[in-house]
């Protein structure tokens, strides 16, 4: 079943001052729906909102099954770390507050991204957690851009779209401004403390950079007791599912994503902060 979708654009708080942001829900329900948070891609160096229209959640919108915000965040050529991580944070405290308007549970409040929008909502999860004004049901970090430093997969890699050459440069961009040690809100591989975070799905292709970061990402969270389920592709394309759909692993990872999302639809529940007394599925956490 396909609903028609209706899209806005608005203008929201941001640590910028405003910042521009992408609602995209479907035309024919009242009923609240699952929120989510989706963050584009691009290496933290560009991209825009506008990339959600042929990302995963739009068949969630057009199903008829979820409500999307797509965030344009300020981008590291003009506005390096901490920017684009504390305007996607806004964005989901945004998304929390406005969720009756905006016709969603409170308890259902989704983050997800491709690539660098992957390590944002890896980012924007760590924040959720430690600031404790967001709780966050569930994470999908599509082959997230998490490690500023060389993993066996991204330091001596030619693959289509995204390499080393890239990542380098792209790094070198963001976290320009640091001055010490990268903090784990910056660059999420540097986290030490997985417990307490979402349960998550994500899939990768072998070959592309960011293959071995996300399975030691996926690895650590199992080691700290949270869900999470990984798909792994054959390839060396980033972003296969976005940039070549017609292929056979992209149609499956396709499928793969909104199934996951039901189940997690199903299954987990994260209340606001101050209402954890009520039903709550997460992590397994007492």
């Amino acid at each position: 079943m396909s609903s028609r979708i209706r899209s806005e654009k608005r203008k929201i708080p941001s640590p910028g001052g405003t910042m521009p942001i992408r609602v995209i829900r479907p035309a024919d329900t009242d009923r609240k729906l699952p929120g989510v948070l989706w963050i584009h891609g691009g290496g933290y160096i560009t991209g825009m909102s506008s990339m959600v229209y042929f990302s995963r959640p739009m068949d969630l919108v057009k199903n008829g099954k979820a409500v999307v915000l797509s965030p344009g965040y300020r981008l590291a050529h003009t506005a390096p770390y901490p920017a684009a991580a504390e305007d996607c944070y806004a964005a989901l405290k945004y998304m929390k507050e406005h969720a009756e308007e905006l016709g969603i549970r409170d308890d259902q409040l989704f983050v997800g991204g491709e690539s660098a929008g992957g390590g944002l909502a890896v980012a924007v999860s760590l924040m959720a957690r430690d600031r404790k004004e967001v709780n966050i049901a569930f994470l999908m970090p599509l082959y997230p851009m998490l490690d500023c430093e060389d993993t066996d997969s991204s330091r001596d890699n030619h693959g289509r779209v995204w390499n080393t050459r890239r990542n380098h440069y792209a790094w070198k961009r963001y976290l320009r401004d640091i001055d010490g040690p990268v903090p784990s809100y910056a660059s999420p591989a540097r986290e030490k403390k997985y417990r307490k975070l979402p349960p998550t799905y994500t899939f990768v292709c072998t070959g592309e950079p960011f293959y071995e970061e996300t399975k030691t990402y996926i690895w650590k969270l199992r080691r700290a007791g949270v869900t999470a389920e990984m798909d792994i592709f054959p390839g060396n394309v980033h972003a296969f599912d976005m940039l070549m759909p017609w292929k056979e692993e992209s149609i499956q990872a396709r499928h793969n994503f909104q199934r996951k999302f039901d189940n997690a639809v199903r299954n987990y529940r994260a209340p606001q902060p101050g209402t954890e007394g009520a039903e709550r599925k997460r992590n397994g956490h007492k």
